[in-house]
């Protein structure tokens, strides 16, 4: 249940807890001298947080053609349905909140989104019947914990999680890994300036990175597909030359996967990288793979710069070439995630003048 407090906050009411809003989820619009802990109500966000038709008109306006869209309030790894003390009634649950994302939100502007669904991992029958019954619908992404230990659940490493890769594979899904939904951004002493959080937090990626890319899945299922959401880029080519020097001089004793590959050629092949703001990372595409990395723009959290993200983003790709550009643009989500906006609209209809011309119209 949608709930207000005494105070006036929103919260959502689920299986006798509750859980706030956390304003820095959606400031979008608001200038930066008002960001914080609040917006706590819906009065206070943008309505392009919770309306479709609202979103369709901020993404317009920020030349935004399609996005994925995360669920704040039902947690990126469905963490309130893991916890509820009615298994049967959150397995329920979680088909209702697909539905409604495939079936309301994503049907109500074909081409626009791409949809993005969550799981009842704690059950793995649940969850691979549930792959099952979305990828009929047309889901085509599923958002878990990169570290559902924390749930209380068995490491992707065990075999438990072997029915998923399977079923992942065998539906050609993509697997999201959003930061925050396992492994804690590096944490400094208590009484740390929050500023260090926030700007240590997409750094927090790397250690979830590390844990997948030595899934045995990986050398299993070849065309396994992982995106890392919000964790950004810059960090990846360290990431990798580290990854494959140390792998030369342990892999003998640590029983490795990687005796006749690399590491870094396997992360290019299944990790798909995704940035917001990273001049650094885009100057260093060579090293991350450029059939690998796609744009996000965050909204509506702290991060994004909408409305301007065509305006904050053309300087970071405009060495590239006409090709990479397409590629980080929009080319590598498509491939990706299995998704075509071209066959409901022309390239001509989706290019930044166009979006933003009939945003003015409105």
């Amino acid at each position: 249940k949608f709930m207000t407090d005494k105070d006036g906050k929103n919260y959502w009411a689920y299986d006798g807890k509750s859980y706030p809003s956390v304003g820095l989820n959606a400031v979008v619009g608001r200038p930066f001298e008002e960001y914080g802990m609040e917006p706590t109500n819906l009065e206070q966000l943008r309505k392009g947080c919770y309306d479709v038709h609202a979103r369709i008109d901020d993404m317009d306006v920020n030349g935004i053609a399609s996005s994925l869209n995360f669920g704040n309030s039902i947690g990126f790894n469905a963490r309130i349905f893991a916890s509820a003390s009615n298994k049967a009634h959150a397995v329920a649950h979680i088909q209702a909140f697909n539905d409604w994302q495939i079936d309301d939100w994503c049907a109500a502007y074909p081409g626009r989104f791409i949809p993005c669904c969550i799981l009842p991992t704690w059950d793995m029958d649940a969850t691979v019947a549930e792959i099952e019954r979305i990828a009929k619908k047309g889901c085509v992404a599923v958002s878990i914990s990169e570290n559902p230990t924390v749930m209380g659940q068995p490491s992707i490493h065990n075999e438990f999680w072997n029915p998923f890769y399977k079923a992942i594979s065998d539906f050609d899904m993509t697997i999201c890994l959003h930061i925050g939904t396992g492994n804690p951004q590096p944490i400094a002493p208590p009484d740390s300036p929050i500023a260090a959080l926030i700007s240590t937090m997409p750094m927090s990626i790397a250690v979830g990175a590390a844990d997948w890319l030595q899934l045995k899945a990986l050398h299993d299922y070849p065309n396994l597909r992982i995106a890392l959401s919000e964790g950004s880029i810059g960090w990846v080519p360290y990431f990798l030359e580290r990854c494959d020097f140390s792998n030369s001089r342990h892999k003998v004793w640590t029983h490795s996967h990687f005796q006749n590959i690399k590491p870094s050629e396997v992360f290019k092949r299944h990790f798909l990288n995704c940035f917001i703001i990273d001049d650094f990372g885009l100057q260093n595409i060579d090293y991350i793979g450029e059939d690998m990395i796609a744009y996000e723009c965050d909204y509506p959290h702290s991060d994004t710069v909408w409305p301007e993200v065509p305006e904050n983003l053309w300087p970071s790709v405009r060495h590239l070439s006409d090709s990479q550009i397409e590629k980080v643009t929009h080319g590598n989500a498509m491939r990706f995630f299995r998704f075509n906006p071209f066959e409901h609209f022309t390239r001509e209809e989706l290019t930044v003048g166009a979006l933003r011309a009939k945003a003015k119209e409105k």
